[in-house]
């Protein structure tokens, strides 16, 4: 476990003092592309300016707008969305309703390719899965800040509530019911669908079936940071891209692998035991207590 678990503050590594690192601290600035200069994460007003923690030796993505870094992740959708020869922009935070007029939630980044009049031709979404953390960030942030060169080097290692990727959390609470929801209508419509996400946390899903580029109707974009040869940035780098059906993709994150039976059977054993050796009365009402203990 590492002891200090900032990797990046406001864009730049805890330990940079460099002019910029200080001024994007200073004025709480983000570098990657945010609706707005400024850094926005949890509070506008009290933002928690943490792009990226250390799990052990590795550095885990906890922002998705850190994804949007030079704009590779877009460049990255529209060589699977469209063809080479074709203009695209893309739009960010759009709306998208079911069939009456519901909100099934907003899509990070929508892909548009246009003709050379400016309608749209084809479009395709992009989804942007950041990890949650488990513990305390933001009193590790707020503890750094106060005084960012004397505790460069913090050790945070014996607090508590120590803050950790939650990588279940990521799947099945945030990226599932994305798939769910914005996923099912964008398949309905036959549309290409690209999912960006660290590859920490892509290592931790269900291994899902590939198939060609040509075949699939998503793909699955995997990035690490890299430190660069200053050893002060942080880059973000595609390692992969996984190619994938929709449904099969989705149903493999979402459907559980059972474990035994028998386990779950001798853990209800264990339970009732203890509540028929200590005499407590049952959770829920039986049949004759509902009776007001007639007998029947």
């Amino acid at each position: 476990m590492s002891k200090h678990p900032l990797a990046e503050v406001f864009g730049f590594t805890t330990r940079d003092f460099s002019s910029d690192a200080e001024r994007y601290r200073r004025n709480k600035l983000c570098p990657f592309n945010n609706k707005v200069p400024s850094c926005t994460k949890d509070k506008a007003e009290k933002p928690l300016g943490v792009c990226s923690v250390y799990d052990a030796d590795k550095v885990v993505i906890t922002c998705p707008i850190r994804f949007r870094q030079d704009w590779l992740i877009a460049e990255d959708a529209a060589s699977f969305f469209f063809p080479a020869n074709l203009s695209w922009t893309s739009l960010t935070e759009v709306r998208i309703n079911d069939k009456y007029g519901r909100s099934a939630g907003n899509i990070d980044v929508v892909l548009v390719a246009y003709d050379d009049t400016g309608r749209i031709v084809d479009f395709g979404s992009l989804e942007v899965q950041a990890v949650y953390i488990s513990g305390n960030i933001r009193r590790a942030f707020e503890y750094y800040m106060e005084a960012p060169t004397d505790r460069a080097n913090m050790d945070w290692s014996k607090q508590r509530n120590y803050p950790r990727p939650d990588y279940l959390s990521s799947s099945r609470k945030r990226l599932a019911p994305q798939l769910i929801y914005k996923g099912g209508i964008l398949h309905a419509w036959d549309k290409k669908q690209a999912v960006a996400v660290d590859n920490n946390f892509f290592n931790t899903l269900p291994r899902m079936d590939e198939v060609s580029q040509e075949e699939a109707e998503m793909a699955w974009l995997v990035y690490d940071l890299e430190l660069n040869s200053s050893q002060t940035r942080y880059r973000l780098s595609r390692s992969r891209t996984v190619y994938t059906q929709f449904i099969p993709a989705l149903d493999k994150i979402t459907t559980a692998e059972p474990g035994n039976v028998q386990n779950f059977i001798e853990h209800l054993q264990e339970k009732l035991d203890e509540k028929l050796e200590s005499g407590a009365p049952p959770d829920a009402p039986t049949l004759l207590d509902a009776l007001g203990g007639e007998s029947l």
